[in-house]
């Protein structure tokens, strides 16, 4: 504890005397000051115990010390110091009646004991307290470092919520709360993601002190991490200000995590280059080599149906989604492949897990701003995902097919994401309005339409109408309201026009896919 008041009235050797403000000698005393000015509060900071002799005031005049007290009080003077013997031999009733008026502790100090004493009093007081607040904190520092060692961050949280006498919270690169101690604490920490993700926006090392009105806390945030972009913050929730001790429990833990966070990185460096391995396996059709390369890191994720997933985006976009997938994996204790190619990224993740799902919300967060036009990277969002059906290590490379269909039919579509079900489940004529097919009907087709342009017949209308009753000539005439020879003649002419016989399933496939492209305009 700093020096107070009441601990210098009790300091043996000073002999001081309490004559107004007994109630208030608790109060800490920063500092002990000597000045004669008349108005000193100029040199003040506050928290001071003044030392005076009254050598340059009318200490008698009630007026006048009324007015010194109260300018000392605002000033943020913690206590008047007055010296006997020396100008008054003892100190006037009008200071005396004015300190007790503004509730400051005034000290008698005898001729004997001189204003030095009672500053080196208050600097070895102040002195003990930094002494022992540098030995708490060492020793707050080995203990933390022991539990970092053997249980983890979680450990970590244990010992430094203890240390403050509060709560702490560690939380990932996505903002989700991974841990915290006391485990009551989970919900205030919950509470506090939209300031943590603030915080993430600035570059590292970054820090910010909020409050928690419901429960009255004081709460530090820190950014973890050396990067530009942090990797995981650190909340500390207590009651007050933390003091030195508390303080050097907080730096230590800061620089632990910091440290876990960095071999973490390095460490997860390394399982990417096993990843891609792995994934370059799969890819070659050669699974029993991916197993034995993935072995315990990535062999759980090969023993069930997986998800292959492709994105492509601009880095940031890509950012965000990993952090997501990797942070929901981490959360559910699964494994999840994550393997970065250039501005794409290839996800393996479980069939039904927590990644998977973690990529399908992203990508409709995602998706709900760029509706809203004036929110935060709206419209400048070009993420784009494709997933593929549930398969096996030995479907990987047609899985891989499918998610890099679903991505291309994403692009077109305007799409976050697209999985490969949804294609398979609906149907393939939303995929003819592409320019490709549509420039690929309308060449195919052209010819017939400069002949039905010029009035000698209708020959698109009539091949619609056969292909459509399956080369049933009565139904398709009918259809028209012509006459059956009348739509062979015509059939005869579409072969010679477009120099391709209608006998060809290709052919009929062809413009029949043709027809329904230009009929989407």
């Amino acid at each position: 504890m700093p020096p107070t008041l009441a601990s210098l009235v009790h300091h043996s050797a000073l002999k001081l005397t309490v004559r107004a403000g007994e109630d208030r000698l608790d109060v800490p005393v920063r500092w002990a000051h000597v000045s004669e000015l008349a108005d000193p509060v100029p040199y003040m900071e506050g928290g001071e115990l003044l030392l005076i002799t009254a050598l340059k005031l009318d200490a008698e005049d009630p007026q006048a010390m009324r007015r010194y007290v109260k300018r000392l009080v605002g000033a943020g003077v913690v206590g008047l110091g007055f010296a006997i013997g020396v100008n008054y031999d003892e100190i006037p009733e009008a200071l005396v009646g004015a300190a007790e008026r503004e509730g400051l502790p005034l000290l008698e100090v005898p001729r004997r004991t001189p204003f030095l004493a009672i500053s080196k009093a208050v600097s070895a007081a102040i002195a003990a307290d930094q002494y022992r607040a540098v030995t708490a904190g060492f020793a707050a520092q080995r203990e933390l470092t022991r539990q970092a060692l053997n249980a983890g961050p979680e450990g970590l949280l244990a010992a430094l919520a203890a240390q403050v006498d509060g709560w702490a919270a560690l939380y990932d690169a996505s903002g989700a709360v991974v841990a915290t101690a006391p485990e009551w604490a989970g919900r205030r920490a919950a509470r506090l993601t939209a300031e943590v993700e603030r915080l993430r926006e600035r570059p590292a090392p970054a820090s910010s002190v909020v409050g928690d009105p419901d429960n009255e806390d004081r709460v530090e945030l820190h950014s973890l991490g050396t990067g530009r972009r942090p990797r995981a913050a650190l909340a500390v929730g207590t009651a007050a200000a933390l003091g030195t001790a508390e303080r050097y429990a907080v730096h230590s833990a800061i620089a632990l995590l910091t440290l876990t966070t960095e071999r973490s990185r390095s460490l997860h460096a390394a399982e990417q280059r096993v990843g891609a391995a792995v994934l370059r396996m799969l890819l070659a059709g050669q699974p029993d080599h991916a197993r034995g390369v993935a072995g315990d890191l990535y062999g759980g994720l090969l023993d069930a149906p997986f998800r292959m997933i492709v994105a492509d985006a601009g880095g940031e976009l890509l950012t965000g989604l990993v952090e997501a997938v990797e942070s929901a994996a981490a959360r559910a204790g699964e494994a999840v492949l994550v393997v970065p190619e250039g501005e794409r990224l290839v996800v393996l993740a479980a069939d039904g897990g927590a990644a998977a799902a973690a990529c399908v919300d992203h990508a409709a967060a995602r998706e709900a701003a760029r509706a809203v036009p004036d929110q935060d990277g709206a419209g400048d969002d070009d993420l784009v995902v494709g997933m593929s059906a549930p398969s096996g290590p030995i479907g990987a490379p047609a899985a891989y097919k499918q998610a890099e269909q679903a991505l291309s039919v994403a692009r077109r579509r305007g799409r976050v994401l697209v999985e490969h079900d949804q294609l398979a489940a609906g149907s393939v004529l939303p995929l003819l309005a592409d320019d490709a097919v549509k420039a690929f009907a309308d060449g195919l087709l052209r010819a017939l339409y400069e002949h039905d342009a010029t009035g000698r017949g209708d020959l698109v209308a009539s091949l619609r109408a056969w292909l459509s009753r399956h080369g049933q000539w009565d139904a398709a005439a009918a259809d028209l309201g012509v006459h059956r020879h009348t739509l062979r003649y015509r059939m005869r002419r579409v072969e010679e026009i477009l120099g391709r016989s209608l006998d060809d399933p290709d052919a009929r496939m062809e413009l029949w896919l043709a027809l329904k492209a230009t009929s989407a305009d």
